[in-house]
């Protein structure tokens, strides 16, 4: 698949929601976005908190732009010593809970944020999400 679909972030919406739900019992906020960050699907979970809206976008943007998890993103900042703002892109996140999405061949195609859950627990949701392929079976 050359690219992030609609229907395909759809799916992935769907999938990162019932995990939460499944593995956690609490409702999250999910955004996928494209490479570049741009927003393509977000789901809202009924109780999810409205502060997680924002994050999850910021964390799927970040995964994109950075081309790395927000996990990775914060071990680097925590490593160098260093602040995000030095990136010089105030919507970029280093609290984990965004993944970057893969086609089978490796090539970014977009990225995934989830909030509401603790930052581990998401990042948790984000990665176990990423390591499927868009048609659903393991990459």
């Amino acid at each position: 698949m050359p690219g992030l679909t609609l229907d395909a972030a759809r799916r992935l919406l769907d999938r990162a929601m019932a995990m939460a739900k499944k593995d956690f019992d609490r409702p999250v906020c999910v955004s996928v976005c494209d490479p570049l960050g741009f927003l393509l699907a977000f789901a809202r979970m009924e109780g999810a908190p409205v502060r997680s809206i924002q994050i999850s976008q910021g964390k799927a943007y970040t995964a994109a732009r950075m081309g790395v998890s927000t996990e990775a993103v914060l071990a680097r900042l925590q490593k160098e010593g260093i602040e995000i703002g030095y990136f010089c892109d105030p919507l970029l996140t280093a609290l984990p809970g965004g993944s970057v999405l893969k086609n089978e061949t490796g090539t970014t195609i977009g990225a995934i944020g989830v909030s509401g859950l603790t930052s581990a627990e998401d990042q948790i949701v984000t990665d176990s999400i990423a390591e499927f392929d868009l048609t659903g079976s393991k990459a």
